[in-house]
């Protein structure tokens, strides 16, 4: 796992990635990697500034920032290692489809989140050709 199963820790690496880069301070790859993505979510920036209201946000009924990023995380990794095969053509098809490589991703984790969901839900592994051929449909 990239963080490991504790959630608030997990949480604290973002929030600690933006205070480093309001501090300009330097950044290991993954801060580098959190920071990119707050700069394009400015939303999320008021949170991540605030560890202790962090660690409980997405608890309640309103949407999870931190699954949001995560989902972004996950997709990136898989179109740097092409895992599943497949998954970095999908990517170049949908940006060049929608002209926008944020607005292509954000189209992806819909997918993503939703083979993830199937697979909690049943207790199986992601089905990774069902994921490939959802993202497929998104570059008509």
């Amino acid at each position: 796992m990239l963080f490991g199963d504790d959630r608030d820790r997990m949480r604290l690496v973002f929030c600690e990635s933006w205070r480093k880069h309001g501090e300009g301070l330097p950044l290991d790859p993954l801060e580098t990697l959190i920071r990119d993505l707050l700069l394009q979510h400015p939303e999320y920036q008021p949170l991540m500034a605030d560890p202790e209201r962090a660690l409980t946000a997405g608890d309640a009924d309103e949407p999870n920032p931190f699954l949001h990023l995560g989902l972004h995380l996950a997709l990136r990794e898989q179109v740097q290692t092409d895992r599943p095969p497949g998954v970095a053509a999908a990517y170049r098809a949908i940006v060049a489809a929608t002209g926008d490589a944020h607005q292509a991703e954000h189209r992806m984790m819909a997918c993503l989140e939703a083979v993830l969901h199937e697979a909690q839900r049943n207790g199986r592994p992601p089905d990774e050709a069902a994921y490939l051929a959802a993202l497929h449909t998104l570059n008509r």
